[in-house]
């Protein structure tokens, strides 16, 4: 019988939710895992796959349930940790519906979907997802619950892919700002890592902060290249305060925030603004991140 509290995820489903669930059968700890009714059969179906690493219950349900409904989903986790990604409707109603279910069900602790560069160092504008989540800590800062936060800065995947730095058909990896100024960066299997370790340590408190590795954009690239085995040129599209005004131009032009936010993430990271101070990483040694240049080895397209 495992001696550890019984943790609670939400958004099981999605690459972290489902890696964050994996860490924490590694680690002995009983998982309950939130399911949408409405989930792909495919993610459902490896999920349940993870039941032979340990004792994993799965309950169908979603963020957005009517708070006895989702109390009783909750039911005798210690920890609830949110994993949902989407626009305010989840971020910010989903998540403080979620905290408030939670303390209904008894549970201590909460591990919100912050996962990202330093929300305590922003402001209202510099990044609307940003913003989201910082409403939600609003939201539920009251709900009775000890919230800590587990930042990671941008993941791999985000850097070489959502971002648009990269495009291997052109050769080409692209840029604004300071070229030197130090980025941080985390998988997404380090970041399901840390946050297990979090949620398993009763003194883990308040915002924590990791990174995989602390590189400039232009040790990025040199990163990028090694692990594709691939020469691209380095582009500077532009400094901090033309990006800005890029963003402001296209805001301008649409309804729709994911059409700049991807902008708005690179503006926190070059300006600096969000970098983190200080990192937890030696709080838990036995987790060894892995490399920029690793990560792009196992998942860069051949030439």
């Amino acid at each position: 019988m495992s001696t550890s509290p019984k943790v609670f995820v939400a958004g099981a489903t999605g690459l972290l939710g489902s890696q964050i669930i994996s860490a924490l059968l590694d680690r002995g700890a009983p998982v309950r895992a939130l399911v949408r009714p409405g989930a792909d059969a495919d993610k459902k179906t490896a999920l349940t796959a993870l039941r032979s690493h340990g004792h994993l219950e799965v309950v169908e349900g979603d963020v957005t349930d009517p708070a006895e409904a989702l109390a009783e989903a909750v039911g005798d986790a210690a920890t609830v940790i949110s994993a949902v990604q989407g626009g305010p409707e989840v971020i910010v109603d989903g998540q403080a519906n979620l905290a408030r279910a939670a303390a209904k069900a008894g549970a201590r602790r909460f591990v919100p979907s912050d996962f990202a560069i330093d929300v305590t160092k922003l402001e209202d504008g510099d990044n609307i997802m940003i913003d989201w989540r910082r409403r939600a800590a609003a939201e539920y800062a009251h709900a009775g619950l000890e919230v800590v936060s587990v930042l990671n800065g941008a993941f791999y995947d985000v850097m070489v892919g959502f971002m648009g730095l990269v495009d291997w058909d052109r050769g080409t990896l692209s840029h604004w700002g300071d070229p030197d100024q130090p980025l941080d960066l985390t998988s997404v299997p380090d970041t399901a890592a840390y946050t297990a370790a979090v949620a398993l340590d009763p003194k883990a408190t308040g915002t924590m902060r990791f990174a995989g590795e602390v590189l400039s954009m232009r040790q990025f690239h040199e990163a990028v290249q090694r692990g594709s085995g691939r020469t691209l040129e380095l582009r500077h599209l532009g400094t901090a305060d033309e990006l800005r005004a890029e963003i402001e131009r296209q805001a301008a032009r649409t309804q729709n925030p994911f059409d700049y936010v991807a902008l708005q993430y690179q503006w926190c990271m070059v300006t600096g603004k969000a970098k983190f101070d200080a990192l937890d990483n030696d709080r838990y040694p036995h987790i060894t991140p892995t490399s920029v240049t690793d990560f792009v080895r196992a998942a860069a397209p051949t030439a």
